[in-house]
């Protein structure tokens, strides 16, 4: 079990990484058969997405120890648990509003908001206030890495497109996964149309 992450010592982790069979999707959960043992280990949106219809998967995880429970939380990539324990160190984010941050944005899309110091993609998720949104980004403003301005560019093109393809009725799960086939070269315009011309196949 790896004892650090990105040369940052991590301690008392009790469960790093989960790799087994889905037996059931559970609300915003999904049970992660390993070894016999069931655990319920909590996901994004885009995660559920994601892993419906699948048989075996590969989770990250964040160990959240309560006085009175042990809860899971799993992510597809490093990427997505390094934001999600950056983001829980914010007072008034708990992880189930960190949770809800990561499934209306990608992680490129938020560390380009803090760079850029622009709360406002925070402001949409249920639980997150104006003065939680700036204290998001004051505190974070150097704990993210550096974002190039093509970077920058090309995450708010993704999520002004991935707004409008949700607009419409698609799911953030579909929309990320449509726009993924799409160049970024081209206007924001001309890529949602070959957005839904890959959701209409």
């Amino acid at each position: 079990m790896p004892a650090c992450y990105n040369g940052t010592e991590r301690k008392n982790i009790m469960i790093a990484r989960l790799s087994g069979n889905i037996a059931a999707i559970k609300g915003n959960s999904v049970i992660l058969m390993v070894g016999g043992v069931g655990y319920q280990v909590a996901v994004t949106v885009y995660a559920l997405g994601k892993l419906a219809g699948q048989d075996e998967v590969m989770l990250h995880i964040h160990t959240h120890v309560r006085e009175d429970a042990l809860l899971l939380y799993g992510f597809l990539d490093e990427e997505e648990l390094h934001m999600f324990e950056l983001l829980i160190t914010i007072s008034g984010i708990g992880p189930k509003v960190a949770l809800s941050i990561l499934s209306i944005a990608d992680t490129k899309t938020i560390r380009t908001a803090i760079v850029n110091k622009d709360p406002s993609i925070l402001y949409r998720v249920s639980g997150v206030g104006k003065k939680t949104a700036e204290r998001v980004i004051i505190e974070l403003q150097n704990k993210v890495e550096a974002v190039d301005l093509a970077d920058q560019e090309g995450a708010l093109a993704d999520q002004e497109a991935l707004e409008a393809l949700t607009a419409l009725g698609y799911s953030v799960t579909q929309a990320r996964d449509a726009l993924k086939q799409v160049p970024k070269e081209g206007d924001i315009s001309g890529r949602i149309r070959q957005a839904l011309k890959n959701l209409g196949k």
